[in-house]
């Protein structure tokens, strides 16, 4: 398999991690039907690729140039909704899929980005914004505080993934295994952070006082 196209099938066993933990997180919140289900779904897998695509530029996004992200977005999502009542049991393999879309997509989209014409800090900030702007997007949409700004170590991990993915092969390693490493930083700390409460730093401000 060519490296383009490992790529490729990471990005969408990514999307349907996504997609799938999208979507089971959108009926934990509200009440929906099927399809609100597959739209949720969809958005958190395919969100993030499309803002990097708009902000590189890369008109129309990927993911609705060609019919197979949509396809394993939706398929995910559809996945969640006819097996919910046993995946909401299983809260370990939840976090797993999670976990997976979160680390691939983060250093995927670095490279995508990195590839594309972007600057170095420009790809790793459009890597963790592909890692985690579907899900964002889908919080906002269910009216729910966004991950990144809840416990749990979210943004950091993405951001930690994309940067290693970008720089480690301007330092001669070689684009595969820097992904793999990046990817592999991102799941411990993500991991870290929900399973053993690790945080980012917070600012210690009391209540009120900003009002005094």
């Amino acid at each position: 398999m060519t490296a383009q196209g490992l790529l490729l099938t990471l990005e969408l066993l990514g999307v349907f991690a996504f997609a799938l933990d999208g979507a089971l997180t959108a009926m934990r919140a509200t009440t929906l039907d099927l399809f609100g289900v597959v739209a949720l779904g969809v958005v958190t897998a395919v969100g993030g690729g499309i803002l990097r695509d708009v902000l590189l530029g890369e008109l129309p996004p990927a993911s609705l140039r060609t019919w197979y992200y949509l396809a394993t977005a939706t398929a995910g999502a559809l996945v969640a909704f006819g097996a919910h009542r046993l995946l909401a049991r299983l809260s370990r393999p939840i976090l797993l899929f999670d976990t997976v879309g979160l680390s691939l997509f983060s250093v995927t989209g670095a490279q995508v980005a990195y590839e594309a014409g972007a600057g170095a800090g420009s790809a790793v900030l459009l890597g963790g914004l592909t890692g985690v702007g579907g899900g964002t997007l889908r919080d906002v949409l269910v009216r729910r505080v966004p991950s990144i700004l809840t416990g749990g170590l979210y943004a950091v991990p993405a951001l930690l993934a994309a940067a290693i993915a970008v720089l480690a092969p301007l330092l001669g390693a070689a684009p595969l295994v820097s992904a793999l490493v990046g990817g592999a930083v991102c799941a411990g700390l993500r991991l870290g952070g929900v399973l053993r409460g690790w945080q980012a730093p917070r600012a210690d401000v009391a209540r009120g006082s900003l009002d005094e």
